[in-house]
């Protein structure tokens, strides 16, 4: 026979009351984020460096290792992969800066860039100086808002280039032989991601987001060229430009590819013609942002250009939301935001230190003529 035990509705409620509350109270905003003076507080115990002085401090040419990956150097004396540890025996080490990149739109997975424009020695402004972070952290944006700034200690991690690109991180050995093409190239040393929690433990937020402290440096292709080309024109150079935020006006996208350096035409699909021949799943070279590398991974790069015929670079990760859009047609002129870059790996140095490139966060950051609908690459119509 079952036992049923009734309870009073007085016992109900008095059992309900002793019990502790299932619905946590919300964080307090102080809890959160922390102001000037807490920033002051924090750093005490160390030094807040300007990005530059912290990259001439702690990173050098080679690193602190050796096995790195066999493309990383052609002459032994410029390394575009390296590898720097920072003490934690030591002062403390910070850097400050506001989150430039929003990973919503697929082309920062699971990587930050900081921009700093004050100089913490003097409070002065200054040219902009930028860092990327590698961080182990999908949807990195959800916690580290565009806009955010932050303070972080860097005693523990380690300063590196990848592609020629710094970045704080983590060192990583790579042995995945059978990665496919060329993957013994890449076995060896190279920064890798810093942990989730590794990294929450050194960032602090300062303060609520704010996008509109982020500062573009707005400017014709004729002005990038005058001064990325001569200012920066060399491997170790383009380091210190790496990462800053831009906004180039005036600019069509030319419908090309960049076929190892030269312009060549992307190919347009017509399902009539052929199901292959500008299928973005199928042909690297389709007329989208970014089509497909077969799952390798690296960033694709169509060119944008002014009615000078100067030109640079647009990068789109093939796993960005915007990759398979059609490219606007070059009749369409206008700007285009995002990260300047400087990807290089393969250790052969162009003449011109090789191809500079922005990344948009969103297809929001490529500003077209209103008359320009952009449109989904489609099985089922021609371009």
């Amino acid at each position: 026979m079952k036992k049923h035990i009734l309870l009073s509705f007085a016992a109900i409620v008095t059992f309900a009351l002793l019990m502790p509350a299932c619905t946590p109270n919300a964080p307090s905003e102080d809890k959160l984020f922390v102001n000037e003076s807490q920033v002051a507080d924090i750093i005490k115990d160390g030094k807040l460096y300007n990005i530059n002085d912290f990259l001439a401090e702690f990173m050098s040419e080679k690193g602190d290792f050796e096995n790195y990956r066999t493309r990383t150097t052609k002459d032994g004396k410029i390394f575009l992969f390296s590898i720097d540890t920072i003490a934690t025996d030591t002062i403390g080490i910070y850097l400050r800066g506001r989150i430039a990149t929003d990973d919503y739109g697929g082309n920062f997975y699971k990587s930050l860039v900081i921009q700093q424009v004050t100089d913490w020695n003097t409070g002065e402004a200054i040219e902009q100086q930028a860092l990327r972070l590698s961080v182990d952290m999908g949807s990195a944006s959800g916690l580290y808002h565009q806009g955010q700034e932050v303070l972080i200690r860097c005693n523990g991690l380690a300063i590196g280039r990848y592609a020629n690109q710094p970045q704080l991180c983590t060192p990583s050995y790579n042995n995945n032989v059978y990665a496919g093409g060329k993957a013994a190239e890449k076995v060896g040393w190279a920064p890798g991601r810093i942990p989730s929690p590794r990294f929450r433990l050194a960032c602090t937020l300062i303060g609520k987001p704010d996008v509109s402290k982020l500062q573009y440096e707005e400017m014709t292709l004729a002005q990038f060229e005058a001064k990325y080309r001569s200012k920066y024109n060399d491997v170790q150079g383009a380091r210190i430009a790496d990462g800053r935020l831009l906004r180039l006006t005036g600019v069509h996208f030319t419908g090309q590819y960049d076929n190892y350096g030269s312009p060549s035409p992307c190919t347009t699909y017509d399902p009539e013609r052929s199901l292959t021949v500008g299928n973005p799943e199928e042909d690297g070279n389709a007329s989208v942002f970014g089509p497909t590398t077969g799952n390798v991974g690296y960033p694709q790069s169509r060119y944008i250009s002014d009615d000078n015929k100067n030109m640079t670079l647009v990068s789109t990760s093939e796993y960005a939301k915007y990759a398979y859009y059609y490219l606007p047609d070059a009749k369409y002129v206008g700007s285009v935001i995002g990260i300047l870059g400087y990807y290089y790996d393969n250790a052969q140095y162009d003449p011109d230190g090789g191809e500079w490139s922005i990344t948009p966060n969103n297809m929001s950051d490529i500003l077209f003529d209103t008359e320009w609908v952009p449109r989904e690459w489609s099985k089922n119509e021609p371009q």
